[in-house]
């Protein structure tokens, strides 16, 4: 979300998406407020600081830590009086946190597989604190969301070493698949809920997160229109499988021409025609989302997309006439 106002945000959010709001962030508030430092705020017994690359392993918490820590009960303050059915929460998944977050040393935690586990079993602690602590505020039932941009890079191999003339190893998709199965198994205990993995890239690893249990996937939409018949493929299990598309289709950054309700439902309604699925799938399987974070939109902009992405959900259950 963008400014640096959380009550401001809960009120938007709360206001235009009263059935399935989630937990804003307001990265525009600087350290601790990023998708790194707010779960390193959730981590027990580990710590970390800012330091010129970004954010490192720290003996004990200091000032930077704790500022994560209080930015996000800030957010939680603002919460106070929401009483929504269902709430969604977001943090780093396993592999973004561990290739975002240095050693001691400068490298990756992703180069140490040890420090992965490590790190991964101290944020599913503080995932359980957190999923307790929103659930006594609103009284709702919690989703977790865990957001993995950094997933195909940490796949491929293209992550850049300290001295930026290599790059990490690639981690094989066998093993990123057991750490995420873990993972969203552990947080699905937690919650009692479907978990959504959600990647933005171009081609997300669709049938990696299936196959580790991910009981929802959120991905780009818009960027389908010429994905390899692979990647299709993967899209139709997933959805014949009974997992829930997050459907990301609402600009997240105000475009040129004021888009229609139409024109961005078009390539949800393309998608499921091209997979052969009948339209109805939308209201049971789907949920619309915006295409990325809204961290660089106007607040103008901001509310007419929360509006749009309400209004999709509508126009999948009751498609207008003429679609």
């Amino acid at each position: 979300m963008p400014g640096t106002d959380p009550a401001e945000a809960a009120a938007i959010v709360l206001g235009e998406l009263p059935e399935f709001p989630h937990l804003p962030e307001l990265p525009a508030r600087g350290v601790g407020a990023d998708l790194l430092g707010r779960t390193a705020a959730l981590l027990v017994d580990l710590a970390v600081e800012v330091v010129p690359t970004g954010y490192r392993v720290a003996a004990r918490p200091g000032r930077d830590h704790r500022r994560g820590v209080d930015l996000l009960r800030w957010d939680l303050d603002a919460l106070n009086d929401a009483r929504p059915p269902v709430l969604k929460t977001q943090l780093a998944g396993p592999w973004t946190l561990a290739a975002g977050i240095e050693l001691p040393r400068g490298h990756r935690v992703l180069t140490d597989r040890g420090a992965v586990r490590e790190f991964t079993e101290s944020m599913l602690e503080g995932l359980a604190a957190h999923v307790a602590e929103l659930t006594a505020r609103t009284g709702a039932r919690v989703v977790v969301q865990f957001d993995e941009p950094m997933l195909p890079d940490v796949l491929a191999g293209a992550l850049p070493t300290p001295s930026g003339y290599g790059t990490v190893g690639a981690v094989a998709a066998a093993e990123a698949q057991d750490l995420l199965s873990t993972v969203v198994a552990r947080a699905g205990e937690i919650t009692g809920q479907p978990v959504v993995v959600h990647s933005c890239a171009p081609k997300p690893p669709i049938a990696l997160l299936r196959a580790a249990g991910a009981g929802g996937i959120a991905l780009d939409a818009t960027l389908l229109g010429g994905v390899p018949a692979k990647l299709l493929d993967e899209l139709g299990e997933a959805w014949d499988s009974g997992t829930t598309l997050f459907l990301g289709l609402v600009p997240a950054l105000e475009p040129e021409q004021p888009p229609t309700l139409r024109d961005v439902a078009t390539p949800a309604f393309q998608l499921v025609d091209r997979l052969g699925f009948n339209r109805s799938i939308l209201a049971d399987r789907a949920v619309p989302t915006p295409t990325c974070g809204f961290a660089g939109a106007t607040n103008s902009w901001l509310r007419r997309a929360l509006s749009l992405t309400r209004d999709l959900g509508k126009a999948f259950v009751e498609p207008p006439e003429g679609w």
